[in-house]
């Protein structure tokens, strides 16, 4: 679905609220406007809305882990424990792309109709500061709008890193945005970088069939998680048949006809038939002319904020991941809301303390509060609980053997400081100890409730009666 360019003449037109950016943060923000009864108008470059999190991020690459997910069940009859390659022909990816196109078509036409419905302005231009309330709109060939504004939330997002020395070139050197149009899986793949991206693209190939090599400089994998939690990705991706080389940097990229060829400060060559680059994202603000609006960015392009994502231009907000961290679809949204409430004085709810993340590997790995390296920084004293997803029935039914959660306790108030769960539904269980958290729940809380059986949220209680039993012990030595 393309969006209409408009053909006005330049002139000043006045709405309370401007969005830049139609991305999750950006179309919340404005839907939650519209809904207080606000006149705002969406702004959006592309020719398309949705921004990253349904066009080259969010929705696109969980659709195609999912087809990986379950191309691999199926080839196992069903068995999720397996996680050994699949056969595959060369027009199976060209078939998950086509079902993903599907699943963004489909979600950004919902975004139109929610528009519609809240009778919100879309345009689709260029939008430059002029000053820190009125923005130009370039929407034209030689067409120009002027809009001022209240309020201006600035939603642009953020593109992968792609340093010059980098050979990128869309067909076999690749980023995570220019990785989703492929349509034929390659023979080999080699990841550069042990972070987010990297490791959900990991282990998505690797259960095609590709072989899949990574290379990061981290000591472990998604460097700022509990080593524990990441050890059991690092296990699982190498029975796919990943190879695996951390504390090691790329020296070298180049392309021979199709053959990537890389090498490594160890002197290693690897060669591919493609390879992805996956080492940091930066801020879209290039056309913007922040400082015609009193704004400034740092060296990497990020601008200052506060918690209710407000500038040092009380009238400018900076929602999603043109906010840097922890550049999450869920936390844009959340952030959207809560910067049109504070900008038209509807902010008296305050920002969630605690916000859940999910990282869509094979398997899933999700979290929400503190790790137990952050609770030793800070010489919080605390007690481990932990439960193995083959421990409940469910578990052994569905065949995920490595599972596991992990629950941290503060020993003085017994309070739940920090839930991870690595293993099946990750993603969902995540969200029983965000409430039990937000509540100010005790492990005398989880323990006290019943679950359902058999489920794997039985692994609440497992971890928190292990938690119990260290405490028991603690009364009696």
């Amino acid at each position: 679905m393309r969006l209409m360019q408009t053909t006005q003449k330049s002139k000043t037109q006045h709405v309370e609220l401007l969005v830049i950016g139609s991305g999750p943060g950006g179309l919340k923000a404005a839907i939650a406007a519209a809904k207080l009864g606000k006149k705002v108008v969406v702004v959006e470059r592309k020719p398309y809305i949705g921004g990253a999190g349904i066009q080259t991020g969010t929705i696109p690459s969980k659709a195609l882990r999912e087809a990986a997910y379950l191309a691999s069940r199926l080839a196992f009859r069903g068995m999720r424990g397996s996680s050994s390659p699949i056969s595959h022909n060369e027009n199976f990816l060209d078939e998950i792309v086509k079902r993903k196109d599907i699943i963004v078509d489909n979600k950004e036409a919902q975004n139109h109709k929610q528009l519609e419905l809240n009778h919100v302005k879309l345009i689709q231009g260029e939008a430059s500061f002029i000053d820190e309330h009125t923005m130009s709109i370039k929407d034209g060939p030689n067409s120009e709008t002027v809009y001022r504004a209240e309020s201006i939330i600035l939603a642009t997002g953020s593109r992968p890193r792609r340093p010059k020395d980098i050979p990128f070139d869309k067909e076999r050197i690749l980023d995570s945005t220019s990785i989703m149009h492929m349509n034929t899986l390659p023979k080999s793949l080699l990841v550069v970088g042990g972070g987010v991206i990297a490791c959900e693209f990991v282990t998505i190939f690797a259960p095609l069939g590709v072989k899949v090599y990574l290379v990061d400089s981290h000591e472990h994998l998604l460097a700022y998680l509990d080593y524990d939690i990441t050890d059991i990705l690092a296990s699982r991706m190498k029975d796919m048949g990943v190879h695996i080389q951390m504390r090691t940097k790329v020296v070298s990229i180049e392309r021979e006809r199709d053959t990537v060829i890389t090498t490594l400060d160890n002197g290693e060559i690897i060669k591919t038939d493609t390879l992805l680059y996956a080492l940091g994202r930066q801020p879209n603000i290039e056309t913007l002319n922040i400082k015609a609006a009193g704004l400034s960015a740092d060296d990497w392009g990020w601008i200052p904020k506060n918690e209710v994502g407000q500038t040092s231009q009380p009238s400018i907000y900076i929602v999603g991941d043109l906010g840097g961290t922890p550049s999450l679809a869920s936390t844009a949204m959340e952030q959207g809301r809560i910067a049109v409430h504070h900008a038209f004085g509807h902010d008296k709810d305050a920002p969630a303390p605690l916000l859940p993340m999910a990282i869509y590997t094979i398997p899933e790995i999700s979290t929400i509060g503190s790790t137990e390296t952050a609770l030793k920084k800070d010489g919080v004293d605390y007690f481990i609980g932990r439960a193995r997803f083959s421990d409940t029935a469910r578990g052994e039914i569905i065949g995920d053997k490595e599972g596991m959660m992990k629950i941290l306790v503060a020993k003085d108030t017994r309070k739940i400081l920090g839930v991870h769960i690595t293993g099946e539904s990750a993603s969902e269980l995540i969200h029983i100890g965000q409430i039990i958290m937000s509540l100010g729940g005790t492990v005398e809380t989880i323990i006290n409730n019943v679950f359902n059986y058999p489920t794997l949220a039985e692994c609440y209680k497992n971890a928190a009666l292990d938690c119990m039993n260290q405490i028991n012990q603690t009364r009696q030595s």
